[in-house]
Formats: C-alpha cells, structure tokens, sequence
C-alpha cells in the first residue's frame, strides 16, 4: 500500500499526486489523503508519499509519524521558501528520495539535498483522457476564485487585442463566476489537458499543474500570476516566458 500525504487549497494537489502514481506506480494501490495520517496508519505501508511541503502545509509532519521500514518519499515543487522554511519544525520527516517536479530555488535545494538520500528530477505523466476538442478558439483555464476567473477573461481579451484576433472564448472552471460575459461560453471539463492541443491559446494563472500540463503547447500559453500564500507563480511565469522568448 501507498499512503499519499496531499494537503492544500484547490484541487492541484491531488492533481499532482495522481500524475505521480501514474508515473511512478501505475496499478499500485494508493490512497491519497488530506488531513494528516492518524496513529497507526502508516503500519504496513510500503510507502510514503509528503507532496510539496515537506513538514506538511503547517508544518505538521514529524518524523516520529512514519513508522520504521516505511519509505519516505517528497514531491518538490517551487515554493515561496522564505514564507514556508520557518514553519519546518526540528523533527521534520527525513526523506529517502526527493523527486524535483519543477526547479526550486537554491535555499530550497539545499535544504532538501540536507534531508534526503537522493535529489532527483522526476518528469509527470497524467493518467490517459480521452481526447477532446476545444470548445472555442481560446480557453480561459481555472478553478477560482471568481475574482481571478474574471481576471483572466479580461487578460485574455486583452492579449487577444494585442494580437489583433477576434477569438471565440470559452471558460474551462467548476462554476461560472458572477458578472461572466454573456459571449463567453462556460464549459466544466475536467481534466482540461486534453482540451490544448485543438486551442489556438490557453490563457490561465501560473500554477503548477496547468503550466506543466500545457508545456507541449507552451507556445500557445498566455500566464497571469497570483499571489499565494506559498506558491511562486511569479517565478514560474517568468520562467515560462523566457521559455517563449517573451518578456
């Protein structure tokens, strides 16, 4: 058994947890938790998986939690270090492999590099979709809040003007946000990935999982970075534009 530790805000975690099991250990069986494990949980597993946030998104993972002979494995991904490191506590987990998801930072590396057996790349692979097509020339990609939803419909007019093109629009979210344009037109499939490769552009915020997933088509990707308590979007998107030869 493989014992998942995903705990965040939204869906990406889990997300990023299934791509892993997919990638990693198709067919395995796996259970994918949000709250931290309860006393005796872990016994019997083969593994151990902590997504992210390497003491847990408070700072709730010790050590003493994972029993002995249980393989401990973390799911890095780029993070604000200077905002999560003060919540690792002194008994933090130690990890036999560390998989980086996306490059970190060289503080971040360090410390993972002090708590781990081996720092390896790791590329993700979804679970197969079956294959869709775009349901307008350009896809508004998010799940909220409504906020930033309306946020990105705009960007993407305004990207669209710069451009000179007259696209049709369409919003890929659970729920369309209050005050969604008349001309846009709502559409809830999940995943979304398979949409891509038929859009003439896919606008969306900077998270992890969509810039990954979109990477194949990164030339076609338009990115507005939010803030988050954690999460560097900013640094992913500018990674991303300099990928595209954009500033």
């Amino acid at each position: 058994m493989i014992v998942c530790y995903a705990r965040g805000g939204g869906l990406g975690h889990l997300t990023r947890m299934r791509a892993y099991l997919h990638t990693v250990h198709p067919g395995a069986e796996a259970v994918i938790l949000t709250e931290p494990p309860a006393p005796g949980m872990l016994e019997g597993a083969a593994e151990f998986v902590v997504d992210a946030f390497p003491a847990g998104l408070e700072g709730e993972l010790s050590a003493f939690d994972v029993p002995a002979g249980v393989a401990v494995v973390h799911l890095a991904r780029l993070l604000l270090w200077e905002a999560y490191r003060p919540l690792i506590p002194d008994d933090a987990p130690r990890f036999d492999r560390t998989w980086l998801v996306e490059p970190v930072t060289d503080p971040h590396l360090t410390y993972l590099r002090e708590i781990s057996g081996a720092v390896a790349p790791l590329h993700l692979a979804d679970p197969p979709a079956p294959a869709a097509t775009a349901p307008a020339d350009w896809l508004v990609v998010h799940s909220g809040p409504d906020h930033e939803t309306l946020e990105l419909v705009a960007y993407a007019r305004e990207c669209a003007a710069l451009e000179g093109a007259r696209p049709s629009l369409a919003l890929i979210s659970p729920a369309a946000p209050d005050g969604l344009p008349p001309d846009i037109r709502h559409v809830v499939i999940n995943p979304a990935w398979p949409l891509f490769a038929t859009a003439d552009r896919i606008v969306s915020a900077a998270g992890f999982n969509t810039v990954r997933q979109a990477a194949p088509h990164r030339d076609r990707h338009r990115v507005l970075p939010f803030p988050r308590r954690f999460d560097d979007q900013f640094t992913r998107a500018a990674r991303l534009r300099a990928r595209q030869g954009r500033t």
